[in-house]
């Protein structure tokens, strides 16, 4: 294969679901498949079947869909193994929910611990975002800055927060129905190419999950999390933790927290990684990429189905 000095894992977050999502890995990769109903025994439920055969609308629920995505990028991750023992990561990283499978995949804590842990995330995320009635919109064409102060001007505390810096361009707010209205309209005025409702269950990434981190933060606390020597970059700082106790305030804080995307992949590259793996469904952090700016081109692969872990046979090749 082709020599590359340092790899990187990444683990895309909620909203990559979509019903029959690495159906096709499962019935090639026994591996894959296991990983799959090793979830439904510890959950205690089906959630292979949700997965690959819906409905969408309970698939998309945050109690399920979090979970969902974590045990799919798993199962993606294990094939991946199988078809290439011989690439292994130097750094992982995950989007939001994805820092969980990230988390995993840097050997920091077994499937099934880990596994717990998102499922308690999803279930008071979910609580939350029923009791706060909450939202989220994109921000197309402004700067992170720009939006930024935006958020500080209108001065809407309890309402408004910038969410997301997925990348150059993208900035995702968070906030009550009135703040994303007050938002979306501010953003229009300061040169906003385009503004785009998410299709979300709630708040995600703002003061409004306050509850979901707060009950969160006892299990993450209790979590058997280890040392590893495979770097973890974190959303809520955009760089590395190492230290087990900056790890686990860092998984609370990002509940609530911006997660600083854009600034995570410049600390992997900066780092000397100079190839992307993204593994899990939608190619979404794949496409951020595209749009990050890198001094040298830096290429990213990512595995989703069948067709990509051919591909990659020839890329690595």
């Amino acid at each position: 294969m082709r020599k590359y000095k340092k790899i990187a894992f990444l683990f895309p977050g909620q909203g990559a679901q979509y019903v029959g999502m690495a159906k096709d890995v499962s019935e090639a990769f026994p591996i894959a498949k296991q990983t799959f109903e090793e979830a439904d025994d510890i959950l205690g439920r089906n959630l292979s079947s949700l997965i690959f055969h819906g409905p969408e609308n309970i698939l998309t629920e945050t109690k399920n869909s979090q979970v969902a995505i974590y045990v799919t990028s798993v199962a993606l991750l294990r094939a991946f193994k199988t078809s290439f023992p011989d690439i292994l990561p130097q750094a992982c990283a995950g989007l939001s929910l994805g820092e969980y499978t990230a988390l995993h995949a840097s050997g920091r804590i077994g499937f099934s611990d880990c596994l717990k842990l998102v499922q308690y995330r999803g279930q008071y995320m979910n609580e939350a975002c029923e009791s706060t009635q909450g939202t989220m919109a994109v921000i197309l064409g402004l700067d992170a800055e720009t939006v930024e102060k935006l958020v500080s001007d209108l001065a809407m505390p309890n309402d408004l927060w910038a969410a997301n810096f997925n990348c150059p361009g993208q900035v995702v707010i968070s906030g009550t129905l009135k703040g994303i209205e007050a938002g979306v309209a501010e953003a229009k005025i300061r040169g906003a190419k385009r503004t785009l409702p998410l299709q979300v269950h709630g708040a995600f990434h703002s003061g409004l999950m306050k509850s979901a981190e707060d009950r969160l933060s006892e299990h993450v606390n209790a979590a058997p999390l280890i040392s590893s020597n495979i770097d973890l970059v974190m959303n809520v700082t955009g760089e590395f933790s190492k230290d087990i106790k900056d790890v686990k305030s860092n998984l609370i804080k990002q509940v609530t927290h911006p997660v600083l995307w854009e600034k995570s992949v410049h600390c992997l590259n900066t780092s000397g990684v100079d190839l992307f793996i993204e593994i899990g469904c939608k190619k979404t952090l794949t496409e951020f990429n595209k749009r990050i700016k890198f001094e040298i081109p830096i290429p990213t692969l990512n595995i989703e189905k069948m067709t990509d872990l051919k591909t990659m046979e020839r890329e690595l090749s």
